[in-house]
C-alpha cells in the first residue's frame, strides 16, 4: 500500500534494563507471557474466523514486546482424528501429505499477517507425541484412564460424543451425527466436578468474559461425564503408548499440543520457564478448554492455565463461518483489498473481544476511511505537508506544556488498561482519540494559513509527537504502518523497539529532524 517499508523487526531476545526510568501512570512490572491461539484443524483452509483469533493474540503479544515483557507466542495446526483422515481419502492423498499441504496454506497465511509467533507447532510432530504419551502416562499412573466399551451419537465434525438432545441443533448446523461403537479409554472427568468447582472459586476472574465464565460453570455443575480419549476405528492418531492398537482421541492429543510447545517431555528447562500458558479461544471450544483441559492438567499433576480469554463467533449473514455453510472468506481476498494493516485493523478495533460480531464488507470500507484514510492517514498527511512548506522540511519540536500532552497521558492510560483486559477495540479507540484531538488542534490553529515562526512551530511540533506517540502505541495493530509513519517524520529504529515505560513520556520528539511527505498512508477506498 505504501513504499519503503522497514523489513520486520526481531522481537526476540529482549532484555529488560532495570536502570531506565518508570512511569507511574502504566504498570511496569515485567513478567514472562505464554499466549497461545487454538490449534487450527487441516480438514480445512484458514478463514477470517482463524485470523481473527490469532490476529488478536499477536496484538496481545506484541504489547506485551513493548511492555518489556518475555513473550512466547504459539500457534499451529491440529492433524490427527477422522475429519483429517477423511479429508485426506477425499483428496486421494495420505494423511501426513494432506495435513502438510493445509499446514503450509496456515503459515503462509499467518506470514501474510504479519504474525510474529514464536513457535508454530503440528501435531505430528514428533516432540509432541512424546508430550501426549507422557501426559497419559501419568494420567493412567493417577488411575484416571479406564477402558470400556461404548456406543453412542457421534457429531464427526466436532470430533465428539453427544447426547440426543443436541443432534437436531448439530443436523441444523450440517453437522452430521453417526452412531459409534467400539472399545475405548475414557478418561475420569467426573472424578474432578468438585476440584474444578474449587479452582472457579478461588480464581474468580481465570476465565473472562464473566459469561464465559458462568458458561464454563455451567458445564461443571450440571454433571461431568466421562469422555473417550481413544479410537480403534482409525490408525491417523498418537499411539497409547500401552496399547498401541488405540490411538488417542483428537482432543485429548489437542490440548496437551500447549504442553508440548513450552518443553514439556523434552526441555524441561523451557518448559519450567514457560509453562503456564494463557490461552485465547473462542467459544465453540470453551467446553474442552475451560473444563476438560483443567481436568487433564489436574490429573497429571501440571499447573494450571494462567488464564483463558474466550471470545465469540465472527458471524457472516448472522451464521459463524463454517465449511458446511460454504460462508468461509479468505483472508488474502481482503487483504487485496485493504491492505495487511487495514485487515487487522478491521479485525481489532470493530469486533468486541468476547462478543459475537457480525463481519461486513461495507462496515468494514466503513471503518477504514473513517480511521485510517480520514483521521490517521490525513494527519500524517497535513504534517509532513505543512512541516514541507512552513519549516523547510525540518520537524520542530513539542511544547513541554502542550494541551495534547494531558491527553496523551490520559490514553496512555486508558491503552494500557484495555490491553490488560485484552480489549483490542476500546485499545484502538483511546489511541484514535488521541489522533482525533491533534486533527482538532490542527484545524483550530490553522498553521498552514499561518507564516513560518513559533507559532506554526509549536502546533506542528506538538503535532509529530502524536504521531510519534501513536505509531507506537497502535504498533501492534498496524505494525507495517507505523513504521512508515516512523520513518517519515525523521526517527531511527523502529517503533517496534520502544518500550512502553521509557519512550511514551511526552515530548521526546527530537525536533532538527528532516520529515518527508509520501504519497497516502491510507488511501481511501469506494464505498
Amino acid at each position: 500500500m505504501f513504499a519503503h517499508l522497514l523489513s520486520r523487526v526481531s522481537t526476540q531476545n529482549r532484555i529488560y534494563r532495570p536502570d531506565l526510568r518508570s512511569r507511574r501512570d502504566i504498570l511496569t512490572t515485567v513478567t514472562r507471557q505464554f499466549l497461545t491461539t487454538p490449534i487450527y484443524y487441516v480438514n480445512d483452509v484458514p478463514h477470517i474466523g482463524h485470523a481473527y483469533t490469532t490476529v488478536n493474540t499477536d496484538a496481545l503479544a506484541r504489547w506485551h514486546r513493548l511492555k518489556g515483557d518475555e513473550v512466547r507466542f504459539m500457534t499451529g495446526t491440529d492433524e490427527y482424528g477422522l475429519k483429517v483422515q477423511r479429508s485426506a481419502e477425499e483428496n486421494n492423498v495420505d494423511p501426513q501429505t494432506w495435513a502438510d499441504q493445509v499446514s503450509q496454506r496456515y503459515v503462509d497465511v499467518w506470514d501474510l499477517l504479519d504474525i510474529s509467533y514464536d513457535d508454530f507447532i503440528r501435531t505430528s510432530e514428533p516432540r509432541h507425541h512424546t508430550a501426549v504419551q507422557r501426559v497419559l502416562e501419568a494420567c493412567r499412573a493417577n488411575g484416571d484412564i479406564e477402558l470400556r466399551s461404548y456406543e453412542g451419537l457421534y457429531s464427526v465434525a466436532d470430533e465428539a460424543y453427544v447426547s440426543e438432545a443436541e443432534v437436531a441443533e448439530l443436523e441444523r448446523l450440517g453437522r452430521p451425527v453417526i452412531t459409534m461403537r467400539e472399545d475405548n479409554y475414557f478418561f475420569l472427568l467426573s472424578k474432578y466436578e468438585d476440584r474444578l468447582l474449587e479452582w472457579y472459586e478461588a480464581n474468580p476472574t481465570l476465565v473472562q468474559p464473566d459469561s464465559k465464565r458462568n458458561e464454563a460453570l455451567g458445564f461443571i455443575k450440571q454433571g461431568l461425564k466421562d469422555f473417550s480419549i481413544s479410537r480403534t476405528s482409525l490408525d491417523w492418531g498418537v499411539p497409547i503408548p500401552w496399547d498401541e492398537d488405540h490411538v488417542t482421541y483428537v482432543w485429548f492429543d489437542a490440548l496437551i499440543n500447549y504442553l508440548t510447545s513450552s518443553g514439556y517431555g523434552t526441555d524441561e528447562a523451557e518448559f519450567a520457564k514457560w509453562w503456564p500458558a494463557r490461552h485465547l479461544l473462542g467459544k465453540d471450544i470453551l467446553r474442552f478448554h475451560c473444563v476438560f483441559w483443567p481436568a487433564m492438567l489436574m490429573s497429571a499433576g501440571l499447573e494450571l492455565p494462567k488464564s483463558l480469554n474466550v471470545h465469540g463467533y465472527l458471524l457472516v449473514g448472522g451464521e459463524k463461518m463454517s465449511k458446511t455453510r460454504l460462508n468461509h472468506i479468505a483472508p488474502a481476498d481482503l487483504v487485496e483489498d485493504f491492505g495487511v494493516d487495514g485487515f487487522r485493523y478491521h479485525l481489532l478495533r470493530d469486533q468486541n473481544f468476547g462478543s459475537d460480531g457480525e463481519f461486513s464488507y461495507e462496515a468494514m470500507v466503513s471503518r477504514f476511511n473513517s480511521d485510517l484514510a480520514n483521521n490517521l492517514g490525513n494527519l500524517l498527511s497535513r504534517v509532513t505537508t505543512v512541516v514541507a512548506k512552513k519549516c523547510d522540511g525540518v520537524g520542530p519540536a513539542p511544547r513541554p506544556d502542550s494541551p495534547l500532552a494531558s491527553v496523551a497521558g490520559e490514553v496512555l492510560a486508558e491503552v494500557n488498561d484495555a490491553w490488560e483486559r485484552v480489549a483490542p477495540a476500546d485499545a484502538m479507540k483511546a489511541t484514535w482519540r488521541l489522533v482525533r484531538e491533534t486533527n482538532s488542534l490542527l484545524e483550530d490553529a490553522e498553521p498552514w494559513k499561518l507564516e513560518p515562526g513559533p507559532e506554526v512551530d509549536a502546533v506542528l511540533g506538538d503535532a509529530l509527537e502524536v504521531l510519534r506517540l501513536v505509531a507506537i502505541l497502535a504498533s501492534p495493530a498496524i505494525p507495517n504502518a507505523v513504521q512508515e509513519i516512523w520513518r517519515r517524520i525523521g526517527l531511527d529504529g523502529s517503533p517496534l523497539d520502544r518500550r512502553i515505560d521509557v519512550d511514551t513520556s511526552w515530548g521526546q520528539y527530537p525536533g532538527g529532524l528532516t520529515v518527508e511527505k509520501g504519497s497516502p498512508l491510507f488511501p481511501r477506498l469506494k464505498p
